[in-house]
């Protein structure tokens, strides 16, 4: 599949504030929120005007056992940032 086909996967432990950037926190601890969940993450996404497909059943490499769940995005855009957008509607939808 070429690169530009794949989707952007956010999964919930990049936006979680109980995990350090080694155990997979992609966002600084000052946008990142406890036990973030898929809706969040696909209602945020689509509050920014993207279109998120949520996956409940995936289950991220490094966390084997632990279903959390993933959410696709089209890949036009540049991760770090969406990641970082995402983050700050989460941490806005929670106040």
């Amino acid at each position: 599949m070429a690169k530009e086909q794949r989707p952007l996967v956010l999964w919930p432990l990049y936006f979680d504030a109980r995990r350090s950037r080694e155990e997979g926190r992609r966002v600084p601890r000052r946008l990142a929120v406890d036990s973030p969940t898929v809706e969040e993450i696909a209602t945020a996404a689509k509050a920014l005007g993207l279109s998120p497909t949520v996956e409940k059943e995936a289950m991220h490499p490094s966390a084997q056992g632990r279903k959390d769940g993933r959410v696709l995005l089209k890949a036009n855009y540049v991760k770090g940032s969406v990641v970082a957008k995402v983050a700050e509607k989460i941490k806005a939808q929670r106040s």
